[in-house]
């Protein structure tokens, strides 16, 4: 299975999930986990998805989801599972 690791990270406002799972199902992606918190108004949400059945280019999921966070005001990141993992080992 093809996993990544998507952060988002920023101010809390009204369809931020809504609009960051309705990029993810129009591209097939699946999400597999998913936790989200709000803390003094800040909103951080982490998913593990399922990259198998995506159709475009990782590179540009990565740069589309990025546009996104600019458009929604917060910051998008996707990883590569491996990737993530190997960064935060400690």
């Amino acid at each position: 299975m093809k996993r990544a690791i998507i952060t988002v990270v920023g101010k809390d406002t009204v369809g931020i999930i809504a609009r960051v799972c309705t990029y993810l199902a129009q591209n097939n992606i699946n999400i597999l986990d998913i936790s989200q918190t709000i803390v003094q108004g800040y909103f951080n949400m982490m998913m593990v998805v399922d990259m198998n059945q995506k159709e475009k280019h990782f590179g540009d999921i990565v740069g589309e989801l990025h546009t996104l966070g600019e458009e929604i005001g917060v910051m998008i990141k996707c990883q590569k599972e491996e990737i993530f993992d190997k960064m935060h080992r400690i």
